[in-house]
């Protein structure tokens, strides 16, 4: 039950997370080419980008979408995006007629299948936690080793270095004095503090430090605190923890501490402090002390120090953002954030559609009465059948119409209790004539049956409180396609004759009609009908996903005959014990296939959806 569990939240959140990741990471490719065009400008627009790309991780894109359609204003009208909505929804839930019954059976390839695919979820949280937990376990030594140093420290409340670092301020023009505070430890000078940030100041390295290089260490510390480095970088931290196992995350936090030295290193330069003196001062410091663990005490000798001294010693002004480059980003910026909103506010509608599915959308296609029966008769007759304004069954079991309801095969149905295989009803559903006219004008074959499907989706949701989850595993198929020598279907042409007069749509043919031989006859004759249907059935008999690989899209008339195999079904169902033994003599069904109709199924594996019942009752009568 908790894999189950488990594995129906994993369902849920995996699509969402793998987007969210992809995402993010082409927002951090993009921020990666803005920063080349931006290389010879400020180091601190470069850092803002860096750390943008960062924050993204944290902010899925699909929050913005929902608070779009959340500000999406009454009057949006629900019909505008009804056809998206409608295609969305046949694309998360796949909407082809089939026949079928269903679970999977202990020890088949699929169960087992299933079976690792519900204990994957399981795998990759407890992978995914541990990582977390040891990402946290080693920060947390880092961080008692500083908050170890800080209990040890002394205010500093005067001398040479409180002296220049109150005229650093007032030149600034910071209001609030930065507390500053001496350590016997031989950690470098740093920012301690995110609310109330303190500059710890190593005991006896202002010994080594001229009047100059004192100035320039303490203005490149009051710029990371007036920079609010160490909110970035612990922001960062988050990142790290959290998506620790996305290379680019730590590729990330070395680009986000270059970029922060190198704007503070910037801007002690421009502030008329000699690139000489300034280079020999975070020198002395380096030799002296012992960098900080973590990213979020913001030091001197972060980053690449030969790089850095180079940049400094080199001298090379950089230059303002000029109008085109600010006009760059700030469109960039309004993309990156309003675009979700936007399109959160635009598609509002379908979900508008849903909500109200009363009077439009999906439910304005639903049975108007439906009666559910037990069945108590004695013989083993079942049918399923549709008309052109009900759907009838007898005997028929909830696990047939689950197969139906979801076009799906034995083997690719899971979690079925024991029930659900057994218990027979008779079904009666009948549609409003309107509902019925309107499926009628449809001339589209495959909308017609997809939305006959969605109304016994609907029906079992409400009358069985069926809840379902997919899941996907890799199976053996079938792929029908053109036999050597061509197809020898007849294609059905308008005026031809159908069983029961019945014809397509605006008098074409296209009704679709099957006539079997009767119980345990092997012949098959189709009428009007495209190669989907006939794949359907074909997937029914054979018990396996049958793919169409034809390339045929055309109506067909044909007759198939052969000796149906004694370990698989009829397309009829079960044949009664009197009727007589199949002419053993005739050809199987593949060979038929191929001899017959010019086709052939060519055996494969590929990928198979399984529907696993999360939850389901018996039907209620009324």
């Amino acid at each position: 039950m908790i894999l189950n569990s488990l594995s129906m939240m994993w369902a849920a959140v995996a699509p969402a997370l793998g987007n969210h990741l992809w995402q993010s990471t082409l927002f951090a490719v993009v921020a990666g080419l803005l920063t080349l065009l931006l290389r010879k400008n400020h180091a601190r627009a470069r850092h803002w980008l860096w750390l943008a790309a960062s924050v993204k991780f944290l902010i899925p894109f699909s929050v913005l979408v929902s608070l779009g359609s959340h500000l999406a204003w009454p009057g949006t009208p629900a019909g505008s995006n009804g056809g998206l909505y409608f295609m969305m929804e046949q694309v998360s839930h796949p909407l082809t007629p089939a026949t079928m019954t269903a679970g999977s059976r202990i020890g088949s390839p699929a169960t087992i299948s299933s079976g690792l695919i519900h204990l994957l979820p399981f795998i990759l949280v407890a992978a995914w936690l541990c990582g977390i937990l040891t990402v946290l376990v080693v920060w947390r030594l880092r961080w008692r080793r500083i908050t170890e140093i800080m209990q040890n420290t002394l205010p500093l409340d005067g001398g040479r270095e409180v002296e220049t670092l109150r005229r650093l301020e007032r030149r600034e023009g910071m209001r609030k004095p930065l507390e500053m505070r001496l350590s016997q430890a031989s950690l470098e000078p740093g920012i301690f503090g995110i609310v109330r940030p303190i500059l710890i100041w190593p005991e006896g390295v202002s010994e080594r430090l001229e009047d100059g290089q004192l100035e320039a260490i303490l203005s490149h510390e009051l710029w990371h605190a007036r920079r609010r480095d160490n909110l970035a970088a612990a922001m960062h931290m988050v990142v790290e923890a959290i998506f620790w196992f996305h290379p680019l995350v730590w590729w990330l936090g070395a680009r986000l501490v270059e970029e922060r030295e190198r704007a503070c290193d910037e801007a002690v330069v421009q502030l008329g402090h000699p690139p000489t003196v300034y280079a020999e001062s975070i020198l002395n410091v380096c030799k002296f002390c012992v960098g900080s663990p973590l990213p979020c005490v913001s030091g001197v000798t972060g980053a690449d120090l030969e790089t850095r001294i180079v940049r400094i010693m080199t001298d090379r002004v950089a230059s303002k953002l000029d109008l085109g480059r600010k006009l760059l980003l700030s469109t960039v910026a309004l993309l990156s954030l309003g675009a979700p909103v936007v399109f959160g506010l635009l598609h509002a509608a379908p979900g508008l559609a849903q909500s109200q599915s009363e009077s439009s959308g999906a439910a304005a296609y639903a049975y108007e009465v439906a009666s559910i029966k037990p069945n108590k008769s004695v013989d083993n007759m079942v049918r399923l059948m549709y008309t052109p304004d009900s759907l009838s069954a007898t005997g028929a079991t909830v696990q047939m119409l689950i197969e139906n309801a979801y076009d799906i095969q034995d083997n690719q149905l899971s979690g079925a209790p024991g029930w659900v295989r057994s218990d027979k009803y008779d079904i009666e559903a009948k549609m409003d004539s309107a509902v019925a006219d309107r499926i009628h004008k449809l001339d589209d074959a495959e909308q017609r049956l997809a939305i006959r499907q969605h109304m016994l989706q609907a029906l079992l949701a409400d009358r069985c409180k069926l809840v379902i989850h997919r899941e996907s595993t890799e199976q053996p198929v079938y792929v029908l396609v053109i036999a050597k020598g061509g197809s020898k279907l007849h294609e059905a042409k308008p005026g031809d004759t159908y069983p029961n007069g019945l014809k397509g749509p605006n008098g074409q043919p296209g009704a679709g009609m099957f006539r079997m031989g009767g119980p345990g006859v092997p012949s098959l004759t189709a009428q009007g009908i495209p190669i989907s249907n006939l794949v359907r059935l074909l997937s029914r008999q054979l018990g396996r996903k049958v793919i169409d690989k034809t390339g045929l899209t055309g109506i067909y008339d044909f007759t198939l005959k052969w000796t149906p195999d004694q370990n698989t079904p009829m397309f009829g169902g079960p044949a009664p014990a009197e009727a007589a033994p199949p002419d053993s003599s005739g050809p199987s069904l593949l060979t038929a296939i191929q001899e017959q109709l010019g086709l052939k199924l060519e055996s494969h594996k590929g990928p198979v959806e399984l529907i696993v019942i999360d939850h389901v009752e018996k039907p209620s009568e009324n």
